[in-house]
């Protein structure tokens, strides 16, 4: 099968390529991929994987194979997923990693929601939102275009950091009530924190966290050190508190909520970019760029024999 594959000689270090079909555990079920999502992350560390591999972890497709121990969709069924291996003609992937998407959702705009969509809403989870301050850097990627979202819907007041003005396009109509460029104008304390930025900013967003607030660390767009100045570490009253995030298991409960959000009309998938899969290396430097506003889509494309 063709397949999107880790070659370090490509640019970007991918390509299309060919792969062997996935062989699925009992627990598994065997997607017809048709659309997949790339993520800034994954492509920007592409390069440290073994030559060959199968990258990515989101897509959306049809089931051709319904997992042998009776768990999950049926064959036949509409459903994005989540697992390594996304990438291809076909993925083998773990039924409490799926979810059936709504008939009202284009299977593009499901393929789009996986890991930035998991990211935003288990790392919002973390604590009580209602009433509460929310920032949110690097607010114009897919991550924080669906964290403002979410923030919103969950009754937070919602402060949208940026690089530039340019990337302030649209995010006040996402939900959020301030869009700043870097932390400049944000005059009061706030109780979360979604990091995506890293760096430098990282260690003066700590600086605007309530006693009791919380870091969520979900990125480090800045590819730069972070350094706290000495005791700023330290606070009286309720521990302020920094998380790294990674848990993305049995994301399918979480999958289904995200496709209901969409189906009813409260979540938008902000797709910026969609095209074949043959335009990948396009895409991935669009992203590594920094020129998409939101996520990119690619249409897995069939060959004539497939």
């Amino acid at each position: 099968m063709r397949a999107l594959i880790v070659d370090p000689d490509a640019p970007a270090s991918l390509r299309l390529g060919t792969a062997a079909e996935p062989q699925a555990a009992p627990h598994q079920l065997v997607v017809d991929v048709r659309h997949i999502s790339l993520n800034r992350g994954e492509v920007a560390f592409a390069e440290r994987l073994p030559a060959g591999t199968v990258h990515g972890y989101d897509a959306a497709g049809v089931v051709v194979r319904a997992a042998t121990d009776g768990t999950g969709p049926a064959v036949g069924a509409r459903v994005t997923a989540f697992g390594a291996g996304a990438w291809a003609q076909r993925m083998a992937v773990d039924t409490t990693a799926v979810a059936e998407v709504p008939a009202q959702v284009d299977l593009a705009d499901a393929a789009a929601l996986p890991m930035a969509g998991i990211t935003a809403l288990r790392t919002l989870r973390s604590r009580s939102i209602l009433g509460r301050r929310v920032l949110i850097t690097g607010a114009a990627g897919g991550v924080g275009r669906y964290a403002i979202q979410l923030a919103a819907l969950g009754g937070a007041h919602v402060i949208a950091s940026v690089g530039s003005s340019a990337r302030a396009d649209g995010l006040a109509e996402l939900g959020a009530h301030q869009v700043v460029v870097g932390l400049e104008g944000i005059d009061r304390p706030v109780d979360l924190i979604l990091d995506n930025v890293g760096g430098q900013q990282l260690a003066a967003a700590w600086e605007l966290l309530a006693p009791g607030g919380g870091v969520q660390n979900i990125g480090w767009a800045s590819d730069e050190p972070a350094v706290f100045a000495p005791y700023s570490l330290v606070s009286v009253g309720p521990p302020k508190t920094m998380t790294t995030f990674g848990g993305v298991h049995e994301v399918g409960p979480d999958l289904a909520t995200l496709l209901e959000f969409v189906a009813a009309g409260r979540l938008s998938p902000e797709v910026d970019w969609r095209g074949s899969w043959d335009r990948v290396t396009e895409a991935s430097q669009a992203l590594l760029d920094r020129r998409i506003a939101g996520k990119v889509v690619l249409d897995v494309e069939r060959a004539a024999a497939d």
